[in-house]
């Protein structure tokens, strides 16, 4: 397919080249993919700024969609693509192999470094979904971290880089200018952008922004970020958010009462049992969807109302596949007994079989793990136009990327996103949580935003 850029997609590929360390916040359908190959190919046959190229993405994308975008296009054909992947004999092999771009999952970033040591031999390293390295704590981080001064191009890509505070952006901004902007140690930067706020003994759970903060850290990271927001460059027919509510049993809300009450529910083969705040929130979280796991990770049901509401979704969709997104194993277990048509994205060239056959609406109900089918996947040429989020989740990042695999470039349809929300539960804490982090997103996306006109006007 011959390739006609986009006026942003061109402005893109022009900064990469013209910034050595760069982190693109380009919101999901806006071609972030051959803008970076593009960028990719002028550096190693035009520039000669480029000899050997990495790309870390997560593990479906890194298997199907940077090879995919290559063979897509005319004038990326040429470029060869190794794919470091599956056993550690088959990664070395890949690694020998010759090549223009080594691609490699992020949970192989330790064994990477591990294996080359001090001789890193990739000049030029692509982080696709730089927001995968926002705990400075992580393995992948630290290893990453000590390779980076051997690399002469970064370019991070992502279109969620806070998915839950500004807190999220240092180790991203680190692993492009090695602490030039934000500061040499995450420390530094909480003191210099944070208060303390709640805390046990010497341990801070809670930092609060300080005041102007948000402006400081935007203006010190906006020589090298570049924001996109689909809304401003791309006609994207409309996306409705509905939140459909469900009404507990009387019986149901008693034993969700008792659970947050007594922090116990007592049975005869095991009890549910919730001994801190975190696994009471995660508990609640599961009745509201209908069943928790007691303490031999068995599954007490509590309820059937989500599966009767998604039963009225899919029966209003009049035929149209239905995509629905779980949390918990429980839910997918119950929906798969009460669903039987109900499919799931299968791993490797199955798993790509799978997208042909939902793409050609030959799934009538496409059940999907967020963390597993957020990045990569295109999945909006089925005639499907709902999306189920039949467990709330917490993470920002996980909604926006999974609700992307459909309201991308590409989609002619209108859009619906309805939430299952459980009344009187965490379900709407949840959601609550979502919006908030939302809003913090979309200010830092404004204040880094590419102003394309005003620089070529200018």
């Amino acid at each position: 397919m011959k390739y006609k850029p986009h006026q942003y997609q061109e402005y893109a590929t022009e900064r990469i080249l013209d910034t050595n360390y760069i982190a693109l916040l380009l919101e999901m359908g806006l071609g972030k993919t051959v803008s970076t190959l593009t960028a990719i190919d002028r550096l190693l046959n035009d520039y000669f700024d480029a000899a050997r190229v990495l790309v870390i993405a997560p593990l479906r994308v890194a298997d199907d969609t940077w090879a995919r975008e290559v063979e897509k296009w005319d004038h990326l054909q040429h470029l060869r693509i190794s794919k470091v992947l599956g056993s550690v004999g088959a990664r070395r092999k890949a690694l020998k192999s010759e090549a223009d771009i080594y691609v490699i999952n992020r949970e192989n970033v330790e064994w990477l470094v591990s294996e080359y040591g001090n001789r890193w031999p990739f000049d030029t390293v692509v982080i696709d979904e730089l927001s995968s390295f926002k705990n400075s704590n992580s393995k992948r981080f630290r290893a990453l971290r000590r390779v980076r001064p051997m690399m002469k191009r970064v370019i991070g890509l992502t279109g969620t880089p806070a998915p839950n505070s500004l807190m999220d952006l240092w180790p991203q901004i680190y692993l492009l200018d090695q602490g030039e902007r934000l500061g040499k140690t995450i420390t530094g930067f909480r003191d210099r952008y944070f208060n303390p706020g709640a805390r046990s003994g010497h341990v801070v759970y809670e930092w609060k922004q300080k005041k102007e903060a948000e402006q400081r850290i935007y203006e010190a990271i906006s020589d090298i970020a570049v924001s996109m927001k689909a809304e401003d460059w791309l006609e994207l027919p409309e996306r409705i958010d509905r939140i459909v509510p469900v009404k507990l049993s009387q019986e149901a809300r008693e034993l969700y009462k008792k659970l947050e009450r007594d922090l116990l529910l007592e049975y005869v083969d095991a009890d549910v049992v919730a001994n801190t705040a975190a696994v009471l929130s995660n508990k609640l979280r599961q009745m509201a969807s209908g069943a928790v796991y007691d303490e031999d990770r068995g599954v007490k049901e509590i309820h059937k109302a989500k599966l009767d509401a998604l039963e009225d979704i899919i029966e209003a969709a009049q035929g149209k596949p239905v995509m629905v997104f779980y949390d918990f194993k429980h839910s997918f277990e119950r929906i798969q007994q009460r669903f039987p048509q109900a499919r799931t994205l299968r791993k490797g060239k199955d798993g790509n079989e799978d997208i042909r056959a939902w793409n050609n609406d030959e799934i009538p109900l496409l059940l999907l793990h967020p963390k597993s089918a957020g990045h990569g996947l295109n999945l909006q040429e089925s005639s499907s136009q709902t999306i189920v989020w039949y467990d709330q989740i917490w993470s920002l990042e996980e909604d926006q990327q999974a609700n992307a695999r459909v309201h991308r470039q590409g989609q002619t349809r209108r859009i619906v996103v309805m939430r299952l929300v459980a009344e009187g539960t965490m379900d709407q804490e949840t959601v609550d949580a979502l919006e908030r982090k939302a809003t913090g997103q979309n200010e830092l996306m404004e204040a880094v935003k590419a102003r394309i006109q005003k620089v070529r006007g200018a």
